[in-house]
């Protein structure tokens, strides 16, 4: 028999936290996918910077994934696990085609926006179940994903 969860938030407001966190592990694992394809698929002049620069990206959007579903099973639910959940929870559209490079840093800039303005709707969600750590996770991707948008956008000035 399973034991309750008893950590200082009611089953309502963990659920209604992991149900964000759904989405931001939708928008992330999506991201992540799109940066990894981009680093595999790179192709022009700046073929070595943006192949080195996805790469560092999708590892660290990889270990995201992980830090947002075991935050998501910390709070008793399941986390999604399969393309087609993540195509109905994600804001971010799968890649088709190969885009040239500089439509590569446009969809990531785009792609990491995103990812913060869905970890930013979670966050008054969280705040309001006194939920620090979910907070903090939140705070983490939005911070990680504003800048490596900033980063992105600098290549394109």
């Amino acid at each position: 028999m399973a034991m309750e969860i008893d950590i200082g938030i009611s089953e309502e407001q963990r659920q209604a936290t992991a149900e964000g966190l759904s989405r931001l592990l939708a928008d992330t694992y999506t991201l992540y996918l799109k940066t990894h394809n981009y680093h595999w698929n790179v192709t022009g002049p700046m073929f070595n910077a943006l192949h080195a620069m996805f790469m560092t990206q999708y590892t660290e959007l990889s270990v995201a994934v992980d830090d947002i579903a075991e935050r998501i099973r910390a709070l008793g639910q399941f986390a999604p696990g399969s393309y087609a959940a993540y195509a109905r929870l994600s804001s971010i559209q799968e890649e088709q085609d190969v885009p040239n490079a500089e439509d590569m840093i446009r969809n990531l800039v785009r792609g990491n926006e995103a990812v913060a303005r869905t970890a930013r709707s979670v966050f008054p969600i969280a705040e309001a179940a006194g939920d620090e750590p979910t907070c903090d996770l939140l705070t983490q991707r939005m911070q990680v994903a504003e800048k490596t948008a900033w980063m992105l956008r600098s290549m394109l000035a």
